[in-house]
């Protein structure tokens, strides 16, 4: 043990004496160029007091610690490691995008705020048919100048009309099927309406009378060419007209939209159900009203 102390206590001394000749070779120099200047300046003198000052501590240092080998300098032998903090102030671009950046907690992105949806809008459900019962029950209660019109309950076939002439009332059929029936007024005494099968044979929506003062006929539909006709006037709740059938107004308009030339219509002297009505028309076996061209003198024959 003794003998590595000794060597290593050379060393040191070895050391410490080159560490006093670069001091003095450092010192001599500097004040040589400080004697060979013309004005030193102030910074080259404050230059040659530290660079003398740092030789003197390390010599300092050394001195200590050959004479105390348990001794150490803070900063010398065993230094610290500083990790200082580095600027990107004045660094280069591509120091400033490799320099390590602090994590930023990603902020939750917010979702897009929902817009309300207008719910669908349902289709207005389609009226139900009335029931036969209830529908012939409404019938029987018509006041003079009321209706009833329920078109749903067939929507295809021939049209077919039952007016009866004791009951002033006249019920419609499409297919077989009664859709609607109207309280009416039919001839008054002398002025008899005919009875029998006819089939529409014109149809005019704002057609006048040609003998009784132009008298407005609104939804005309002629039955025969001497003047007997389907159309919209006053329903008193008995006979009153010069031989047509009157309807209500609103009921007329409807007939109206769904009847075609052609279309058969019964005048009875039965009084029949709103059940049995067109079957009690169809075979009484009425004498079906002619249909021919006539002619033309006869067609300008007054309605009544």
């Amino acid at each position: 043990m003794s003998g590595t102390w000794g060597v290593e206590r050379l060393i040191r001394l070895l050391g410490l004496a080159l560490l006093v000749c670069v001091g003095w070779l450092i010192l001599t120099s500097t004040r040589a160029q400080a004697a060979q200047a013309p004005s030193p300046t102030p910074i080259v003198a404050a230059g040659a007091e530290r660079s003398v000052a740092s030789v003197v501590t390390t010599v300092t240092a050394v001195t200590a610690t050959v004479q105390d080998p348990g001794h150490v300098v803070p900063g010398l032998l065993t230094p610290e490691l500083r990790v200082e903090p580095r600027s990107t102030k004045n660094a280069p671009d591509d120091e400033i995008l490799s320099a390590p950046v602090d994590s930023v907690p990603s902020q939750p992105k917010k979702a897009a705020p929902r817009v309300p949806t207008a719910p669908p809008v349902a289709a207005p459900p389609a009226p139900a048919p009335a029931a036969d019962g209830d529908m012939a029950a409404r019938i029987e209660a018509l006041n003079p100048g009321a209706f009833v019109w329920h078109p749903e309950r067939a929507t295809a076939g021939p049209i077919e009309i039952v007016v009866s002439i004791p009951r002033q009332i006249a019920y419609v059929y499409r297919g077989g099927q009664l859709i609607g029936a109207t309280t009416v007024s039919t001839g008054r005494p002398g002025h008899r309406t005919p009875t029998g099968t006819f089939p529409i044979l014109e149809k005019d929506r704002d057609h006048r009378s040609n003998r009784y003062n132009d008298a407005p006929m609104p939804f005309m539909q002629r039955l025969t060419w001497d003047g007997i006709a389907l159309h919209a006037g006053a329903i008193p709740g008995h006979p009153a007209s010069h031989g047509c059938v009157r309807l209500p107004l609103a009921f007329a308009r409807e007939l109206y939209s769904v009847t075609r030339v052609g279309a058969v219509v019964h005048i009875t002297d039965e009084a029949p159900s709103a059940e049995t009505a067109l079957a009690t028309a169809r075979g009484v076996g009425m004498a079906i009203a002619t249909s021919a061209p006539v002619p033309a003198a006869a067609m300008t024959g007054a309605m009544r």
